[in-house]
């Protein structure tokens, strides 16, 4: 199985992985917890068009950063099916997880399309989620894999946003 998965191309298989994880964490699940609202906007343009241009941001930085692990890092976001090579171009050089900063803007978007305080309960969660996997999983596990040219890469850019090292 894991032969043949190689035969599908890698941004079929990055387009797979984003249609199913992304989309729910990002997608129906915010919608689902704000009690399954209509989709048209409920309020005034400017909060409106502020609550899009969060999930379009948010949704735009997922989708740029998947394309680049399947350009640069030949792999997919999946944790099954992981880049092959370092990715730190692109967003990779302002954050080490820009997806996850993606994802979390997205759903806060979404908050405030839906003024869902437990959508935006939901964010802070998915956050910290986010966080303590990064800590204990995808750090330590890079760390093994990459060395000390993921060492380096860490010394110069944050975990999150700010400052450049």
């Amino acid at each position: 199985m894991a032969s043949d998965a190689q035969h599908v191309p890698v941004w079929v298989r990055a387009a797979l992985f984003i249609a199913i994880v992304p989309a729910s964490v990002a997608g129906w699940i915010p919608w689902y917890t704000a009690g399954s609202p209509p989709l048209a906007p409920r309020d005034s343009v400017l909060l409106s068009g502020l609550a899009l241009v969060l999930i379009v941001a948010g949704w735009a930085v997922l989708l740029i950063c998947a394309r680049e692990f399947a350009r640069a890092g030949r792999g997919t976001p999946a944790p099954y099916d992981p880049p092959r090579a370092l990715v730190t171009t692109g967003l990779y050089r302002v954050t080490r997880n820009p997806m996850y900063v993606g994802v979390v803007t997205a759903i806060f978007g979404q908050a405030l399309w839906f003024h869902s305080r437990d959508v935006t309960i939901y964010a802070v969660v998915m956050a910290f989620v986010f966080h303590i996997a990064i800590v204990i999983y995808e750090e330590p596990r890079l760390t093994r894999i990459f060395g000390n040219e993921y060492g380096q890469y860490r010394q110069k850019v944050p975990r999150w946003l700010g400052k450049r090292r």
